[in-house]
This record gives structure tokens, C-alpha cells and sequence, in this order.
């Protein structure tokens, strides 16, 4: 084995997230060791296959306002919102002339959200929620004609309803972020290491380093997990059973295109669907590279990574984003093909803090948020790892990761939500029923997911999006029956581990406290 080597802080993952942690870390305390371990070619990373948007409002949706920890990711999301600029002023600054003017150039605010003919009940239900909470926060946002919005020509068929502009969120090229992380990381003197950690290793009730994959051990008392869908089985092996939810695997299609010079230079800023049913929003989103666009993104949930995308959700992708955007998208140039996971816990809220382990932090589980919010994250963390206050005011208590499921719905109502979640996705993906309408398709729908909850044998709600692909598709996975035994397995060594807890938890409730485990 080779030799020990020691940091004082060792962050897991060379993402988005842990790179920011980093990166926050060293500038408050330049003495502090860190290092950071992944491997450079950062396979099915979500960050290297990110576009990526700095959207908050317009990830609201009508779940966003019907529970506490809803609203406490929401407010997470808004105060990474009025970081950003600062963060990019800083980062350009760390990073050195070249990297970072090339992040700062990429910088494109504006948000454009469209709802048309193609768009289905709950995508038109999201859009109403987004404007409805810039109207409550007072959000700078207004109502545009269609027509006025560059590069947006939808087809006939998914002809604009409504364009809702959010001039100050926006878009930086992901790529650009990422190099221009790794280069503060290096200029503020943070070790990287390119390899995967085996595990996490402890010495009684604390960690004691990690072991990586070529056998040597890098020694610390404090290990930040934030390797993505890989951190949930880092810490499974050392937590209890049943304390953190399962993390889940995301995985997601997008594609770099280049437009010819007869297509002229399409959308200069994001161009996106809200939410749709059991998914994200279509989104278009220019790159650093001029005339580069970024087109996203499919999102398959499994309960065990797979080996890339989906064909017929990349399929429809890439038909919908021409028809609902811009017809011309057909004659431009693929130029990069990227597949990542995200990282998705059983109950869609992240896992971000201290654990009853001493010195395990956890920051992942993001879903579709954590390019966003790395900012406050990052600035959160670098508080918690140093034992100093914690200036952004978050309260991420509802994300401590030794918790049992969050429940925003009843059990009982699940089955109804994830069937008309599963319509919805029909009828955007060009339905056309009988005239006596849908209704034997939302029962079949809702008969199997009711099938699905009655097997599992505890009363929890599970999200439409993990539902759809995983049980009411289940040709999407390898082994979906192995799924539902995984899940049956870590319910059951939840209710052990935390004790019962309820179907939904009512507006007021506060969230689960577990001895010594704390988001704080």
C-alpha cells in the first residue's frame, strides 16, 4: 500500500459543489489542508453535463408553496440567486485572467419560460406558480410577447400561450465553470487527487480518512461527501441502516449543437418550458462558444445507475426541442454528446450537513438544484467545516441527512398524483385518445402505482418522477423488481431506525431531529 498521506478536510467528489466547498474553504482559511479527490474524466457527472441554467423562480412549481421543506429548498435557491454575482466577481478573480473572464464571459442573464399548445395541464399549473411567486417576492419579472424573444419560432402546433421573462436569472456555460473552479482550486493552493474513494473510514464514532481505489489512504478528521448518486453508498456503509434515504440515480442526455450561419444565431439567453409532468423543463441555453447551443435534458430515474442515456427519451428531446422552440435546431451540428446522473434521494430533497458520525458532512442528493445553489452551499459548508457562524442566514434543517422520508403529500393520494402525472406525459408526447377521453388510462395508471405502494408495505409517498420511469415503465430498468425490494429494504430499516413517522407532515411540523445529526 502506498503511504498515508493527511489533510485536515477532504472533499469527496470534483463537481460543481465539492470544488465550491473547496474553494469557499480556502478563502476563509488559506492555512486549512483540502483535499479534493475525483477523477478528471468525471464520469456521468451531473456538473460536466450540466448546460447550466442559475434558475430559482423558474424551477417553482405547485408543489413549490404546499410544504415547509418545498419552501426551505426555494429559499435555498433564492439566496444562491443574489449570490451569483458576487460569486462570479470572486471566482474570476481566484481563477486567474484567462479561465476567469471566460466563466465571467459566458455569464447570460435573462430567463425566458414559454407555455404553448404543446404544454400539459401541470407544465401550464407550474408556469401560473412561477409568476405567482415573483408577484409574492417581488421579482423583477414581465410578460413578453412571443414574438420579440430572439430565436424563438416555435412550430404551428406549439403555437405560445404565454412568455414570462426573468431578467435576472440566466445561464453560464458549465464547462467554463468547472475549469475556471479547478483553476482557483489550484491557485488557492487545494490538493487534488485523480482517483475514487473506496470508502470512508472511521475510528469509533468519527471518521479517520478514506481509502481510494489504488489502495493508499489519505488520513482526516473531516470528510465532505459530495461525489453525486455515489455519495449514498459511501455513506450507507458507515451510517446505521435506514438513517440517510437511498440515493437515486438521475440520468440525463443533453448535446452541445453548433448553428450554421443560414440559421442565423438563435436564443441569446435560457429558453425554457417550465417543469413539465414527471420531469424538467425543456431548455435551450447558449454556450461560451459563440453560436453554440446547449439542449436539455432527458432524466430517467432508476434506483441502480445505468450504463448512459435512454434512447427514446433522447429521441423525443431532441424532436421537442425544435417543435416547441426553434425548427431550425434540425440543421445544426451535434458537437458534444454528454450523459450524467444526478443525484436523487428516495424523497427529492437533498442531504447537506454534520451527521451523528463526527465529521462526516454530506452534500448531494441536489436533483436538478445543485449547479444553482452552489454558491450558498458551498458558503454554508465552508461555515460548518470551520466551526464559524454562518452569515447567509440558511436554514437547512429539513435537509439534515439522518432523517426519514419527507412526505409533502398523503400516502393515500399518491397513486391519484403520479396517474395524472403520467397523462400529462402522454399528452405531450402527442396522445390522441378515443372520444370518450382518458379515463381507462388514468385508472391503468393509478391501479399500478396503487399496486407498487401496497407492496412496499409502509405508508410512503413517492414522487411521480420516480415512480413513472422505475414501476409504470419498468422496461426503462434492468431490474425493476430489484428496485422495489431495495426500497421495501430501506423503509423497513427506516422505521426501525427513526420510529414511525407520518403519511405527510401538516404546514407547521418541524422537522426530524436526530440525536447528534444536525444540518446546522
Amino acid at each position: 500500500m502506498a503511504a498515508v498521506r493527511t489533510a485536515d478536510v477532504v472533499i469527496v467528489g470534483n463537481g460543481v459543489l465539492g470544488l465550491s466547498v473547496a474553494v469557499e474553504i480556502a478563502r476563509r482559511a488559506p492555512e486549512t489542508q483540502i483535499v479534493v479527490v475525483g477523477p478528471p474524466q468525471r464520469p456521468m457527472s451531473a456538473t460536466a453535463a450540466a448546460g447550466a441554467m442559475l434558475n430559482c423562480f423558474a424551477e417553482v412549481t405547485r408543489y413549490t408553496a404546499r410544504h415547509p421543506a418545498a419552501v426551505a429548498r426555494f429559499t435555498l435557491a433564492r439566496q444562491a440567486l443574489d449570490m451569483w454575482p458576487q460569486w462570479l466577481k470572486e471566482l474570476e478573480q481566484d481563477a486567474g485572467p484567462e479561465a476567469g473572464a471566460a466563466v465571467r464571459a459566458s455569464h447570460r442573464p435573462g430567463t425566458f419560460v414559454v407555455i404553448s399548445g404543446r404544454s400539459g395541464t401541470i407544465a401550464a399549473e407550474n408556469f401560473q406558480a412561477i409568476r405567482d411567486a415573483a408577484v409574492q417576492h417581488g421579482e423583477a419579472h414581465d410578460l413578453v410577447d412571443p414574438h420579440d424573444v430572439q430565436g424563438y419560432a416555435p412550430a404551428l402546433d406549439a403555437r405560445p400561450w404565454q412568455v414570462l421573462h426573468l431578467p435576472r436569472e440566466g445561464s453560464v456555460d458549465a464547462r467554463a465553470h468547472l475549469t475556471a473552479l479547478e483553476a482557483a482550486a489550484d491557485a488557492l493552493g487545494i490538493r487534488t487527487v485523480p482517483d475514487t474513494v473506496r470508502s470512508v473510514l472511521t475510528d469509533g464514532d468519527a471518521v479517520d480518512g478514506v481509502l481510494l481505489q489504488d489502495g493508499s489512504t489519505l488520513a482526516t478528521r473531516t470528510v465532505v461527501l459530495s461525489a453525486g448518486a455515489a455519495s449514498g453508498r459511501l455513506a450507507a456503509d458507515i451510517l446505521p441502516p435506514g438513517a440517510v434515504p437511498p440515493m437515486l440515480h438521475g440520468t440525463g442526455a443533453s448535446l452541445v449543437v453548433r448553428r450554421t450561419r443560414t440559421t442565423g444565431p438563435g436564443a441569446q439567453h435560457v429558453l425554457r418550458t417550465p417543469n413539465r409532468a414527471a420531469t424538467c423543463g425543456l431548455h435551450l441555453v447558449p454556450q461560451a462558444t459563440p453560436g453554440e447551443q446547449y439542449v436539455g435534458a432527458t432524466n430517467l430515474i432508476t434506483c441502480d445507475p445505468i450504463s448512459g442515456a435512454e434512447y427514446g427519451s433522447t429521441h423525443a428531446l431532441m424532436r421537442e426541442v425544435a417543435e416547441q422552440f426553434d425548427p431550425e435546431l434540425r440543421f445544426s451540428h451535434i458537437q458534444r454528446w454528454m450523459v450524467g446522473a444526478r443525484p436523487i434521494t428516495l424523497d427529492c430533497f437533498p442531504l447537506i450537513g454534520t451527521c451523528s458520525l463526527r465529521g462526516l458532512i454530506l452534500a448531494t442528493g441536489t436533483y436538478r438544484d445543485g449547479f444553482h445553489c452552489s454558491p450558498a452551499i458551498a458558503r454554508h459548508l465552508a461555515a460548518t467545516v470551520l466551526d464559524t457562524p454562518d452569515d447567509t442566514g440558511t436554514d437547512l434543517t429539513w435537509f439534515a441527512p439522518e432523517r426519514p422520508p419527507i412526505q409533502t403529500v398523503p400516502a393515500e393520494d399518491a397513486a391519484a398524483e403520479a396517474a395524472e402525472h403520467m397523462y400529462d406525459v402522454m399528452y405531450e408526447q402527442g396522445l390522441s385518445v378515443a372520444y370518450f377521453g382518458g379515463a381507462p388510462l388514468r385508472e391503468w395508471a393509478q391501479r399500478r402505482t396503487q399496486e407498487l405502494h401496497d407492496r412496499l408495505g409502509e405508508p410512503v409517498a413517492l414522487a411521480p418522477e420516480i415512480i413513472i420511469p422505475q414501476f409504470l415503465t419498468p422496461k426503462a430498468s434492468d431490474c425493476p423488481d430489484d428496485g422495489v425490494t431495495a426500497l421495501k429494504t430501506y423503509l423497513h430499516a427506516a422505521r426501525a431506525h427513526h420510529g414511525p413517522w407520518r403519511s405527510q407532515d401538516s404546514q407547521d411540523a418541524v422537522p426530524h431531529e436526530q440525536d447528534g445529526a444536525s444540518a446546522q
